[in-house]
């Protein structure tokens, strides 16, 4: 009688041409490449391989987990999950959790989850419940007890749970910063950092790999918090968190962890007037990253330094780094390629570019530049919603001072339509600069509708 619901289960199967139709002539393992790289993309980890694309092939996979659906309905811009051949969610909620066996359950403690745990921890940032948020960071409260937990415990050995729950913030905070920019996450965030940092004081590890994760982990966490508090307008947090990355990376001898801390603050600076801090923080970056084998992380590096050099006013030195910069990018993305730098891509490097010439006065350059990452982000990288709002309000703001009043005002909409769903001081300080650029031109109606609309934002922000 036991074996009844398996053999009713097996029956059941139906084997999903569709998905099978899109591998195409690739192989299952070709495939399985192509998935992981599109993961990386938009700032997921899946485990992909053959076998997991042989059992979606087979049916065995009636509907993917949360973060496969993200990556695939990547892969196939306009397509449903049921466009590739799964069944609605709805109709196998919790089965995987039910049907998986006890040792697949504690390899991997947080990456399989329900279906209606990972949902409610992906919405807990927007809403503002301290239970709910504690709910979207569990693991890492769950990993000792809390920071009050954790200090109770010194001496434990800390594992593989403890460090995956470190990992596993890094990545859903960032994730939803993508979609919903900072002002809504940082306080809440400021939580599993402190929980990260106390984990590293409560005991020692079981290898000295699980270590260099742990530590690599709670720094990564350090810079992802200060890019809150900086994209937040919380500048002086934001200098205090990557000074927190940096020293942990170089307590620990962690190049990699080394140059993002590096990376960002050269970004701070030069966002808080301090060009030549800029240059050489960026110069940093580019030594710790010299052996680390990533054309694009020193292609980033080199458009921060870029930046630096454009708002000392120094257009030679702006234009070697940006000649560097794109002579890297051109290199192509690696295995090497960091974690964290899944937004850098052509849209990023022309919007970093626009900013350039943007402090240089080059309106003309600047305007072609903004206009290309906006129109790349859309298309390419959807996602990226805060990205967009940026790329396109940047976009807004050259063209105001190029004197361009009607399309700045038709950009500046385009960012106002956005501003639902992301929520960023960065964004909305340029904003308010480019509505007092237009204020000269209220009379135009295109320009009156947009200050309209922006007067409404700025009473009810």
């Amino acid at each position: 009688m036991a074996s009844s619901p398996v053999t009713s289960s097996t029956q059941s199967k139906r084997p999903n041409l569709a998905f099978r139709q899109l591998r195409g002539q690739r192989s299952p393992g070709e495939f399985a490449a192509a998935v992981r790289r599109a993961a990386r993309e938009i700032g997921e980890r899946v485990s992909c391989d053959a076998r997991y694309v042989g059992r979606v092939e087979a049916g065995e996979i009636r509907c993917p987990n949360y973060a496969y659906e993200r990556v695939f309905l990547h892969m196939f811009p306009g397509r449903t999950l049921a466009d590739l051949g799964f069944a609605p969610r709805a109709q196998v909620r919790g089965r995987a959790a039910r049907s998986r066996t006890e040792p697949e359950a504690r390899q991997t403690p947080y990456a399989v989850q329900t279906h209606e745990e990972s949902d409610v921890r992906r919405r807990a940032f927007m809403t503002g419940s301290t239970a709910t948020v504690a709910a979207a960071l569990g693991p890492i409260g769950l990993a000792l007890g809390g920071p009050a937990g954790a200090a109770d415990r010194h001496g434990r050995r800390i594992g593989e749970t403890e460090v995956h729950a470190v990992e596993e913030a890094v990545r859903r905070i960032r994730l939803l910063d993508d979609r919903h920019g900072a002002d809504g996450l940082y306080r809440r965030a400021a939580a599993p950092l402190r929980t990260a940092y106390t984990l590293l004081d409560a005991g020692t590890t079981v290898r000295q790999a699980t270590s260099d994760r742990l530590h690599a982990g709670a720094g990564e966490l350090a810079i992802t918090v200060g890019w809150l508090a900086h994209d937040s307008g919380r500048f002086d947090d934001a200098r205090s968190h990557y000074a927190e990355a940096l020293a942990t990376a170089r307590v620990y001898g962690d190049a990699a962890l080394e140059a993002h801390a590096f990376c960002n603050t050269a970004f701070l600076a030069r966002d808080t007037g301090r060009p030549r801090e800029a240059v050489r923080a960026a110069q940093a970056a580019t030594r710790a990253a010299r052996h680390l084998g990533s054309h694009r992380l020193r292609s980033l590096i080199a458009l921060r330094e870029a930046g630096g050099w454009a708002g000392l006013g120094d257009r030679a030195g702006c234009e070697q780094a940006l000649a560097r910069a794109h002579s890297l990018f051109d290199r192509g993305a690696g295995d090497d390629d960091p974690e964290w730098m899944s937004f850098f891509g052509p849209a990023e490097l022309a919007g970093l570019e626009a900013q350039c010439w943007s402090a240089l006065g080059e309106w003309a350059r600047a305007v072609g530049h903004a206009r290309l990452a906006s129109s790349v982000a859309a298309s390419q990288t959807p996602q990226f919603t805060r990205n967009i709002a940026l790329y396109t309000a940047e976009l807004a703001d050259d063209l105001a001072r190029s004197g361009r009043p009607d399309e700045a005002a038709d950009a500046g909409l385009r960012v106002l339509a956005l501003l639902g769903e992301v929520q960023s001081a960065r964004i909305q300080a340029m904003l308010a600069t480019t509505a007092r650029l237009l204020l000269p031109h209220r009379s135009d109606a295109g320009v009156s509708e947009f200050l309209e609309e922006h007067a409404v934002l700025s009473r009810t922000a």
